[in-house]
């Protein structure tokens, strides 16, 4: 702080314990709203037109009082993951975003004694790289999160390596997202929850959470699934309660009329890349009966996880080939600071920041308007990457019609249910360093373990193979 321009008419009281008596700076708090606001002005202006309307919620920015915003953070501390604890809550600008509850149904009003699931799902980045800019040529072989997993498991982030592979759900191969879906159940790691009437019933916190527990997440659904109670209960009745919810998320994953502008990506990305990845647990069973992998049977453009592809794929370049751009643009904030509100970097993310996002060419003339295109893509991209999506079923009553409402089936029931995304925060500018080196560490102990141990296996196999060689003459 500068002493000679601290003005105190810039500060204001926000309490005081028995030693200290808190302040804090008026523009902190003006900071906070704009952030807020940017979030809900992003949703508004760039997801909800990528996206469709009746998918995304951008929420208000409220003001609340600082006694209950510092009640509440104390009350809610020990239900947070101990992972998450490190990062301190706002409790001094009283600013928050206020959305929806998404664990209910969005698109119509319902009867609030009926009971409602929630199936939330983090399903990551769904294509692998097509960049020319891609050095390792692993990258084009095997997914981003497959690789991933083995770096988790090692720093002990989590315990074992999932079989989910997210090019698996975006197939739109029902086999192939069956196998998806299914493996996130096993390991739901933070890709999936699962909530019963807004309360949490199955997901994992960190690499402590105890082993997911089947029978018991089929005794909570299972009145959902088959409420006349005909299916007795032990292995053979949590299956069948686990094959239903699969396949009635899988229908809502595939369904979906809500018109977003996604498709005027088309004509950019596309669906470049190799349909699987190699390192899917589905694609090798399959090689080792020597069967070929289903490829993608193509999803529907109307879904939700089409466009949400086709937003993710604005990362045109991958990081390696990104990260030079940024380092332009870089350079030119370091000569030109004051040019950093034009470039609209902090926003205002508006329709003129949108139409931008629209210019696919990945030619790159030298200027930093290029390098600032793909850079704000690339955010974009990786918010996509990282979004969630909330699944809200709820059972329809016998005598009830669907009047306007989407409806699911199963075998025994039928669901009203909405769908929406979650976390759609913009990505941080100043993340993509993170992003370069996390991709560099990401890659390096792939191929330095996972990479060179099944390279081992094959040479040993080939080296046995010639001890075993049995050579005949003719006679």
């Amino acid at each position: 702080m500068d002493e000679g321009k601290m003005d105190e008419n810039e500060w204001g009281y926000h309490g005081e314990g028995n030693k200290s008596l808190v302040v804090a700076h008026a523009q902190t708090s003006e900071e906070i709203f704009q952030h807020l606001q940017n979030i809900v002005d992003f949703g508004k202006n760039v997801m909800k037109e990528f996206l469709g309307e009746n998918y995304v919620h951008c929420g208000e920015v409220v003001q609340l009082p600082l006694d209950f915003v510092k009640q509440l953070c104390l009350k809610i501390q020990c239900e947070r993951p101990e992972s998450r604890c490190d990062k301190d809550l706002d409790t001094l600008s009283g600013y928050a975003l206020c959305l929806p509850n998404l664990a209910r149904l969005q698109t119509y009003r319902f009867a609030e004694h009926r009971p409602i699931l929630c199936v939330e799902i983090k399903p990551k980045c769904g294509f692998i790289p097509f960049s020319s800019d891609v050095t390792h040529e692993m990258k084009h072989k095997v997914c981003r999160y497959c690789m991933h997993q083995h770096l988790k498991v090692a720093t002990g982030k989590w315990k074992q390596i999932s079989k989910y592979c997210p090019l698996d759900l975006y197939s739109g191969n029902k086999q192939r997202m069956y196998f998806a879906l299914k493996s996130l159940l096993q390991e739901a790691q933070n890709n999936l929850k699962i909530f019963k009437n807004g309360e949490l019933i199955y997901g994992c916190k960190d690499a402590r959470s105890p082993v997911a527990d089947w029978s018991e997440l089929a005794h909570h659904l299972k009145p959902f699934f088959f409420p006349s109670n005909g299916l007795a209960s032990g292995p053979h009745c949590t299956r069948a309660v686990i094959r239903e919810l699969v396949r009635v998320i899988t229908r809502v994953l595939l369904s979906g009329s809500d018109k977003g502008r996604a498709g005027t990506l088309r004509s950019g990305p596309g669906l470049r890349g190799p349909p699987v990845c190699e390192a899917s647990p589905f694609s090798r069973s399959l090689r080792c009966q020597g069967k070929n992998t289903p490829e993608r049977s193509g999803l529907p453009k109307g879904c939700l996880l089409y466009k949400t592809l086709q937003v993710q794929m604005l990362d045109l370049l991958d990081i390696e080939g990104l990260y030079p751009l940024y380092r332009r643009v870089e350079r030119y904030l370091e000569e030109f600071p004051e040019e950093r509100k034009t470039l609209q970097i902090d926003g205002p993310y508006d329709e003129a920041f949108y139409q931008r996002l629209l210019d696919l060419s990945t030619e790159d003339d030298g200027t930093v308007a290029f390098a600032l295109t793909k850079v704000q893509q690339y955010r974009v991209a990786m918010t996509a990457k990282d979004c969630s999506i909330m699944i809200a079923l709820s059972p329809c009553l016998q005598d009830a019609s669907s009047d306007q409402r989407p409806i699911v089936p199963s075998s025994r029931s039928r669901f009203a249910f909405s769908v929406s995304v979650l976390d759609l925060d913009l990505k941080p500018y100043e993340s993509i360093p993170h992003q370069y080196k996390l991709d560099g560490k990401i890659v390096n102990y792939y191929l330095k373990t996972v990479h060179a141990k099944d390279a081992t296996v094959m040479s040993t196999r080939f080296k046995e193979s010639e001890d075993c060689t049995l050579v005949l003459h003719k006679v």
